[in-house]
């Protein structure tokens, strides 16, 4: 299975910024693929709207270690392959688990059930995320350090391969809303029973979050971008037959150390990947801007135009134009205007786009 990956001294450029960083598979960033906006995957169990995601995007079981017992893998007892996606502007990650295995194991309305779980560290900030790793957990004592630790900067969700009976995930930590609506959302698709063999398809997203205290008010959501790295990785947690005569259920991991469920040092990193060529116009034109000074009537426009361009045509709506491809500019009068931005491509095609009344100034 083909993976994108970056070398060693690239990968290290990217994470330089972290000082208090480490990551796991440093030699490897797996790949998120993006989702164009009229695309978005439905959470409705049906793996239709994934089709449109490359082969080279998917992690299947060969890119999982069991470190805990030094199984080895057999697909015909489980196979499992993963897809991850996200949307420019949602700061969401969607999955697709699909997972086909000779025994399910989800009759029981506790813990004990075959789980997807994942942990997600949108900022990379590394380090203990569960008062287990907590350094000063004699100091601050358990019950101080679950509120002020558990789930805060990186977020652990236990999900349940199915659930029936019972809530979909078990989310690690005193944020429980961050795993209902509008936070998260899940569906599954399977016809088998418990003991069964079976395909499963289970399909959700969330919300990663810098940080999430107890009080989802004071949450801060972390910012998706394109090119962006992010921590993550998972485990399947397979509990096997008891009437097949083999011994110690599966923990099988992307990490190569299964202590990443809490601790994020130990996490994989992913890259969100810009759109496919595919999806992308040869050609349009695309802008934002920010008022830097609402008294002095002062903003600074942005390109996002897509494509080859040779040049840029601005007109601010007060009869000033400029020709820079990133202006700043100053509005002599208070008011609601109409700017518009063409841009002409190295091949002589051309591409408008206005904005009516976003710039409004007093």
């Amino acid at each position: 299975m083909k993976l994108f990956q970056q070398t060693l001294p690239l990968a290290a450029l990217l994470l330089a910024a972290h000082s208090t960083l480490a990551l796991d598979r440093t030699n490897t960033t797996f790949k998120i693929f993006q989702f164009p906006p009229n695309m978005i995957p439905t959470i409705d169990g049906k793996t239709n709207d994934w089709d449109i995601v490359p082969e080279d995007y998917v992690i299947g079981s060969d890119q999982l270690v069991d470190d805990m017992h030094n199984h080895t893998n057999n697909p015909k007892h489980l196979n499992v392959r993963v897809r991850v996606g996200w949307v420019k502007g949602l700061n969401r990650l969607y999955f697709l688990y699909e997972a086909d295995k000779d025994y399910w194991d989800f009759s029981r309305p506790d813990l004990h059930n075959d789980i997807f779980e994942i942990v997600v560290d949108g900022d990379l900030s590394g380090g203990p995320f569960e008062q287990e790793f907590e350094t000063n957990l004699s100091i601050l004592g358990r019950w101080e350090t679950y509120m002020t630790l558990q789930n805060v900067h990186a977020q652990n969700y236990h999900i349940f391969t199915p659930a029936e009976g019972k809530d979909w995930c078990m989310f690690w930590g005193p944020q429980q809303w961050a795993k209902d609506l509008p936070y998260a959302n899940h569906a599954y698709n399977y016809n088998f029973r418990p003991g069964q063999p079976g395909h499963l398809v289970l399909e959700f997203w969330i919300t990663p979050f810098d940080y999430a205290g107890m009080d989802p008010k004071r949450a801060v959501e972390s910012v998706l971008t394109e090119n962006k790295i992010i921590g993550l990785a998972w485990a399947v947690i397979d509990y096997i037959d008891p009437n097949s005569g083999g011994s110690n259920n599966g923990f099988w991991n992307l990490s190569r150390h299964h202590t990443f469920f809490g601790n994020a040092d130990f996490l994989c990193p992913f890259k969100l990947m810009p759109l496919e060529p595919q999806f992308l116009k040869s050609l349009e034109a695309k802008w934002t801007f920010a008022i830097v000074d609402m008294d002095r009537r002062l903003v600074a426009f942005k390109d996002q135009s897509i494509g080859k361009i040779a040049s840029w045509q601005w007109e601010f709506g007060d009869n000033e134009t400029s020709t820079e491809q990133n202006p700043i500019h100053i509005y002599k009068r208070a008011g609601a205007f109409t700017v518009v931005l063409a841009v002409t491509g190295e091949d002589g095609a051309t591409s408008r786009f206005s904005r009516v009344w976003d710039v409004t100034l007093k």
